[in-house]
């Protein structure tokens, strides 16, 4: 679509009977830790605690003008658009179905249900929903409600990028933005780029879910075989058809960022602002940090947009134990220390006088013990550096874990269940499975009682799949049949057996 269209597209977009003007807060914190002018759009503050409801409104109430016999809408979503079509179907007296995946939290269900919409749960993935709901769509003689690949929706989300030039007039140089089907960054970078060509425009994803990353390096769209789940509002495998033809020559670049860094990102919003935002809505703020530290820019001014604050309570106990090391406070090490009198109280002068987060200790045999320990830092990658470097100059062995998923998120609370001999060809597996009533049963009936589970370690941290740390015992002439049972059950699944803090502190 022509820049001059798509303006006036955006210009003339109907957002404001459900939409508010939100506020482009100044970050006086990062802002100093920055060494730059740091701003957040506040897309946290819509009525449905998203920027969703911007393009869901335009879109529908586009249709509604095309078609003024239409009865109803229907789209496919697990989170903010959902709400979104909720809401805007409401304010123009229309029925509105949602099809959502069975793994939908409630909190979400409740919050659509409350405005009024009927709620179909289908599938275990979005996917099948959005199939699902392009059938009843068909059948029902419903106008279908894309989440992003739409130009009315990205015309809708782009009256962002009006609000923020109309807040700040002056010159902004760079903008970062989430990045998940690509609705957002399109509506943004195609009215900025018509209107302020010079500022750049930088997307942001999950280093597990770069779906515009991918596509800029291939030249092409292309489809993510996995992605990772942590921020589930930006989860999408495959850009969108028309938000990439909008910008694949619009963005200027894309940073991936950690789960950690998000975390982080997540703690500073707060500190700012005292708003908790979801994790896609500090993907921007985390990438801003990171173009930063480098790009190495001084004095600029550089916006993120919060895209939304739709978080469960309880996964602020996985954001908050993650946000250190994210920060680059935080470093765990496996350190193997000699089994003698003296050894330990030897360990603990040298790490000093910093302030010990976690400190798990394991009796290994007669001869070592293993030590797991969450130590703060004040100085980030250089003084675990140093500190590590000091250990191993007195002799002991030390194994950096910080950037280690597995003892991350399983083996930091697992210390102290080593067998020794007595378990042998054990093989180590993580599996991730989405979280519903009934699914850690159903899982562990397909596992059934071939081989026998040597080891079993399963956290939820509030999101909508459930991670398992599984030991089997299995013997060298029954691999071929293990392989096989794991290829049939259809669950995302990664080796560890040769992973060190599992030879460590579990084998």
């Amino acid at each position: 679509m022509r820049k001059e269209k798509f303006l006036e597209k955006v210009l003339t977009a109907r957002v404001y009977d459900v939409a508010r003007e939100t506020p482009l807060d100044y970050m006086p914190r990062m802002s100093r830790r920055l060494d730059n002018q740091a701003y957040i759009k506040r897309e946290d503050l819509q009525p449905v605690f998203s920027f969703k409801c911007r393009g869901a409104f335009n879109k529908i109430y586009q249709e509604l003008q095309a078609n003024p016999e239409l009865k109803g809408v229907i789209t496919a979503s697990a989170g903010n658009h959902a709400q979104g079509v909720a809401l805007a179907a409401k304010k123009l007296h229309l029925k509105a179905t949602i099809v959502m995946p069975t793994t939908t939290p409630d909190i979400k269900i409740t919050a659509v249900r409350a405005y009024g919409a009927k709620v179909v749960l289908y599938g275990e993935n979005f996917d099948a929903a959005r199939d699902h709901s392009l059938k009843l769509a068909k059948k029902e003689r419903l106008a279908f409600i894309h989440p992003f690949d739409d130009f009315d929706v990205m015309a809708g989300q782009g009256t962002i990028a009006h609000e923020i030039i109309r807040q700040h007039p002056g010159k902004i140089d760079v903008i970062f933005v989430a990045v998940g089907g690509g609705g957002l960054i399109a509506g943004i970078a195609g009215f900025i780029k018509a209107v302020k060509p010079e500022t750049r425009i930088i997307g942001v994803e999950p280093d597990d879910a770069g779906s515009l990353h991918a596509a800029r390096k291939a030249g092409r769209r292309v489809k993510l075989k996995e992605v990772g789940i942590f921020a589930d509002g930006v989860a999408v495998k495959q850009i969108g058809k028309h938000t990439w033809s909008m910008i694949r020559n619009l963005v200027d670049d894309v940073i991936l960022v950690s789960t950690d860094q998000i975390c982080a990102a997540i703690k500073d919003t707060f500190e700012d602002t005292r708003a908790i935002c979801e994790p896609a809505g500090a993907l921007s703020l985390a990438g801003m940090k990171k173009y930063v530290e480098r790009n190495k820019v001084k004095g600029q001014t550089l916006v993120a947009v919060n895209t939304g604050a739709n978080m469960n309570f309880d996964r602020l106990r996985h954001v908050s134990e993650r946000a250190e090391l994210g920060e680059k406070r935080e470093a765990l090490i496996a350190v193997e220390i000699p089994e003698r009198p003296g050894s330990f109280k030897r360990l603990c002068q040298l790490i000093g006088n910093r302030s010990i987060t976690e400190f798990n200790y394991r009796y290994a045999d007669a001869t070592t013990a293993h030590v797991f320990a969450g130590i703060q830092l004040s100085h980030g990658l250089e003084e675990k550096n140093k500190l590590i470097a000091r250990l191993n100059e007195k002799g002991y062995r030390v194994v950096d874990m910080t950037g280690n998923e597995v003892a991350k998120l399983h083996t930091r609370y697992m210390i102290g269940g080593q067998p020794g001999d007595s378990v042998a060809n054990e093989l180590l597996y993580r599996f991730q499975f989405p979280e519903k009533p009934g699914a850690l049963l159903n899982f562990l009936m397909k596992v059934g009682t071939r081989w026998n589970i040597s080891l079993f370690h399963y956290r939820n941290h509030g999101s909508n799949f459930g991670r398992i740390l599984m030991g089997f015992q299995v013997e060298k002439n029954d691999t071929r049949a293990f392989n096989a049972f794991l290829k049939s059950i259809d669950i995302p699944y990664w080796e560890e057996t040769d992973n060190e803090a599992y030879r460590l502190f579990l084998k």
